[in-house]
């Protein structure tokens, strides 16, 4: 890039940082300093993340149950998203049963009430925000859903079976001959195959836990097979990012990792066990001392991006929590435990209310993903990632 090009850009920077909101250009100056080296620990971080995300419930601009998708520094609390608030219910009802909560249980049953209502009738669910167009099916975000509708038939009962049944339904009968689901892609992301929808799996494994008869474990697991397919002699995946194959993000690496393991953890296949490995000893060479990963990887495990997808981070440390209490290498727990401390170190835990707890879609904040916003999924995956540190015996 020539020199008056690198002069433009920066100027367009200075003039753009300008008109940030205070409450943004605070943020981006805090985080362009580097990480504050105070860690509150994962209960503490686990504690706030909850708060957040009853927050989120409560301040969402559609006021129907659901979780606002997230907080904007430059445009405040958005409209609640049908996808993440259906796995933030396990979320909810594991704090609510760890801590004695019924309340947060029943915000749990608020939301999975509110999910039922908007569910299509073939059994599908709506991609985006609720408020987003186009209106339409979409297979990754039933996935989602599915795995919170699962838990509230365990937590809750037959009230949430029948909805449960007809969205596992729906996706094992969409399903391609191959084991891809190819039919209702999200408008919302680039086109074309997508390995990370081992997630979606997932979320048959945990109807089929439930409803054994059905092939939806079945479905799941052609679907890992398939993505598999992706996966290369060093554990990286191709067709595994929202919009930059050759790139991922750890975010969607995160997915596509914990839907091999979910693989393995229902069937007791070893293949899967031993992709699941490859990826995750693949990541162990590339997380830092103080437990940064780079946002995007490309296929050599190199990072493309200066800053860190802090959801991510989280959702790999989670991964390898599950493989350590799996296999017993001591090498996931400590790298589990630096990937959790980063981003622990950038949630705060005091002053703007709307931000205390909840976690960021990238540090520094104006990252590209989830620019100056805090994202529900970022903050459930955190406290996910915590809890599981907590669990920990050596």
């Amino acid at each position: 890039m020539g020199l008056k090009n690198i002069a433009s850009r920066l100027v367009t920077r200075y003039i753009d940082e300008r008109q940030l909101p205070e409450e943004a250009k605070l943020q981006l100056q805090v985080d362009r300093v580097d990480l504050p080296e105070h860690d509150a620990g994962p209960a503490v971080v686990a504690a706030a993340g909850i708060e957040w995300l009853k927050r989120s419930q409560d301040m969402s601009i559609s006021r129907d149950g659901g979780s606002a998708r997230d907080y904007s520094l430059l445009k405040g609390w958005s409209s609640s998203y049908p996808e993440t608030s259906g796995y933030i219910v396990p979320t909810l009802i594991d704090y609510a049963d760890r801590t004695n909560d019924l309340a947060l249980a029943n915000r749990a049953r608020r939301m999975l009430d509110w999910l039922v209502s908007i569910q299509f009738p073939e059994g599908g669910f709506q991609g985006g925000k609720v408020d987003a167009s186009p209106h339409v099916p979409v297979t990754f975000n039933t996935g989602q859903i599915l795995i919170g509708l699962a838990a509230g038939v365990r937590r809750f009962g037959d009230v949430y079976r029948a909805p449960m049944n007809l969205a596992a339904a729906w996706l094992r009968d969409t399903q391609d001959a191959d084991g891809c689901w190819r039919k209702h892609a999200t408008p919302f992301a680039a086109p074309g195959d997508k390995a990370y929808e081992t997630h979606v799996s997932w979320g048959l494994f945990e109807a089929a836990r439930l409803e054994p008869t059905q092939e939806f474990g079945e479905a799941g697991l052609k679907q890992v097979h398939w993505a598999l397919t992706k996966q290369a002699d060093n554990g990286w995946f191709a067709s595994n990012c929202l919009s930059s194959p050759n790139a991922p993000l750890t975010h969607t690496i995160g997915y596509v990792l914990r839907g091999v393991i979910e693989a393995y953890r229902f069937s007791g296949e070893m293949e899967f066990l031993a992709a699941a490995r490859r990826t995750a000893d693949a990541l162990l060479e590339v997380i830092e001392r103080d437990g940064r990963i780079g946002g995007q990887l490309d296929k050599n495990w190199k990072a493309t991006v200066e800053w860190v997808c802090l959801t991510g981070n989280v959702q790999i440390a989670a991964c390898w929590f599950l493989l350590h209490s799996i296999t017993g290498k001591k090498e996931y727990l400590e790298a589990a435990r630096r990937a959790n401390r980063y981003v622990r170190r950038t949630v705060h835990l005091t002053d703007n209310p709307d931000a205390v707890g909840g976690v960021r879609g990238a540090f520094p904040v104006d990252g590209d993903y989830g620019k100056f916003e805090y994202l529900n999924w970022a903050t459930k995956f955190c406290i996910d990632s915590q809890l599981m540190e907590m669990m920990v015996t050596e």
